[in-house]
């Protein structure tokens, strides 16, 4: 009996340790793909956040107060109007919003084909026009989200100028 319950614990322990292992394999393979922006890795994120994380943030992208913001832009290709949660951050002339899975995000590519769009920002809407891709500078974002840039390797924004 002793046996069997010895050998039962091997099993799980063994099982146990297998899992443990696998997820923060899994953890770093992200977190080094999100950092080095490694194509599969940015892939999959970005297809997750489409499929689960977007929907959710749309239910309150946009109000006064919430964490993100809406941009409706037109598809490039369909000519089709899209509505995509960002997290925009307010300048003098308009907004910076910061590009952590790169210019590849097909709404970046809408926005910069269309060189205008829509952004609702805290329940207020704006016509934002001449996007610019180029490097996040100080000042551009609250040092809390700096931070979070570092740690994922962030380094370019895209500028909208209020039209």
């Amino acid at each position: 009996m002793r046996r069997c319950v010895r050998s039962v614990r091997r099993v799980v322990f063994s099982v146990v340790a297998t899992l443990l292992v696998n997820v923060v394999l899994l953890g770093t393979v992200w977190f080094v793909g999100m950092r080095t922006k490694w194509r599969p890795v940015i892939d999959v994120q970005r297809r997750v956040n489409r499929r689960v994380v977007n929907p959710r943030q749309m239910a309150t992208a946009g109000q006064p107060g919430a964490y993100a913001g809406v941009i409706r832009h037109v598809g490039r290709y369909s000519g089709r109007s899209y509505e995509t949660p960002v997290v925009p951050f307010r300048t003098g002339d308009g907004f910076v919003i910061v590009l952590p899975y790169g210019t590849r995000p097909d709404w970046v590519r809408n926005v910069l084909a269309a060189d205008e769009a829509e952004l609702v920002h805290e329940g207020e809407t704006f016509q934002v026009r001449s996007p610019l891709v180029r490097n996040v500078q100080p000042g551009d974002v609250p040092a809390k989200e700096t931070r979070a840039m570092r740690l994922f390797g962030t380094t370019e924004c895209l500028v909208l100028r209020l039209a």
